[in-house]
């Protein structure tokens, strides 16, 4: 099963997959309703999730589907955070690569993942069982991401699909976690140990 929002995007995915002779779509989905539902009912072998980087709900139904009795999950990210690669590694989805990756790679991951191994790329992999020692909730860490990127609370709130009193309350939190004088200084302390 291929599940991705953009349709064209989805089109793509799904005809490049089918040029496997050993490989079949069963289904491709728009979303991550679609996608869960659509595997609940069906239990394709692999759902491939495409994930855009800022809707964390991707995750959510990779790993719900990956729980799934023979139902395996490969989510390819177009960017990603280290809290959505920890979320991922540690929800038990089946793999993660960029979507950057050559065909070739894409392929041979979609082989493992079907043969029962959990691939996820080197650099997500160090990234994942990096930084334990951190305080921060993997929400935190996100609200905290999203300002790095200079991200208004208005614009954080958006992508996060949180309300901007929420998005305050995370900041306040965090900055007197890291015992932060301000915003900023917490972004330079998690900057600085890494956990961004």
């Amino acid at each position: 099963m291929v599940s991705d929002e953009l349709l064209l995007s989805r089109s793509a995915l799904t005809a490049l997959i089918e040029q496997q002779e050993e490989l079949r779509v069963v289904g491709a989905v728009g979303g991550d309703t679609d996608a869960l539902a659509f595997a609940e009912t069906h239990r394709p072998d692999i759902a491939v999730i495409s994930f855009d980087g800022a809707d964390s709900s991707a995750i959510g139904v990779a790993e719900k589907i990956a729980g799934l009795a023979e139902c395996r999950s490969l989510v390819l990210a177009e960017s990603f955070t280290r809290s959505i690669i920890r979320q991922a590694f540690s929800g038990g989805v089946d793999g993660m690569v960029k979507r950057s990756v050559s065909p070739n790679h894409f392929f041979e991951a979609l082989n493992r993942v079907h043969q029962g191994e959990r691939v996820f790329d080197a650099e997500l992999t160090v990234a994942a069982v990096a930084n334990s020692g951190c305080p921060l909730t993997a929400r935190q860490i996100s609200v905290l991401e999203r300002l790095s990127y200079g991200d208004t609370i208005v614009e954080i709130a958006t992508q996060l699909h949180l309300s901007e009193g929420t998005v305050r309350n995370y900041l306040s939190s965090l900055v007197a976690k890291l015992g932060a004088r301000n915003r900023i200084d917490a972004l330079r302390i998690a900057r600085d140990a890494r956990w961004l």
